[in-house]
């Protein structure tokens, strides 16, 4: 019996292909993700091929979203949430986040992306801390259209993929400046 179970594992993991090997295994589970004070990257970052046609997630923000930067100038700078590159280029050529900052006194989400490496943003919409947040990232066509909450907006798309093809991208902050304290995000993947 003790054989079994040592073996168990292995036979389980000569059973996946190689597509179970890269699928989400945290679809439907909530991701505490952390950026450091004085850090850009969050701690649960890795590389995750991806092909889709949406993205659709939950966030929550806690009190840890409101911040003031350094430079008063840097405050309407666009951190990054969550997406994904496309194209199969890197992200600062093509890509689709929803962006995130706090500023003017309420934490503002926004549609984010690069095109031929020109960045655009689009003002989406306020939303509250401490709430479960619904967003997604839909690929048709030539157009991003993404939603929070409830609010849509379409940006341009001009990857010449059918789906989004590249990596998922996670939250970042920046911009200019680092984190200027501990910040805690959590997203449960669709």
């Amino acid at each position: 019996m003790k054989r079994i179970l040592l073996y168990l594992p292995l036979f389980l993991l000569a059973a996946c292909t190689k597509e179970d090997l890269f699928k989400n295994d945290l679809k439907g589970v909530w991701v505490s993700y952390t950026i450091q004070k004085g850090a850009q990257s969050s701690d649960q970052a890795k590389t995750q091929p991806v092909t889709l046609d949406s993205l659709r997630f939950i966030v929550q923000f806690d009190n840890s979203a409101k911040y003031t930067t350094a430079s008063p100038s840097n405050q309407s700078d666009i951190n990054k949430l969550y997406g994904f590159s496309d194209n199969n280029k890197q992200h600062h050529e093509f890509s689709a986040r929803i962006g995130w900052r706090w500023y003017n006194n309420q934490l503002e989400l926004l549609g984010y992306n690069y095109n031929n490496s020109v960045n655009d943003w689009r003002f989406i919409t306020a939303v509250p801390l401490n709430a479960e947040i619904p967003c997604s990232i839909k690929v048709s066509g030539n157009q991003y259209i993404f939603n929070v909450n409830g609010v849509t907006v379409s940006m341009p798309r001009a990857a010449t993929t059918t789906k989004a093809e590249g990596y998922k991208l996670f939250p970042f902050f920046g911009g200019t400046e680092n984190a200027p304290q501990l910040i805690t995000i959590k997203i449960k993947e669709l």
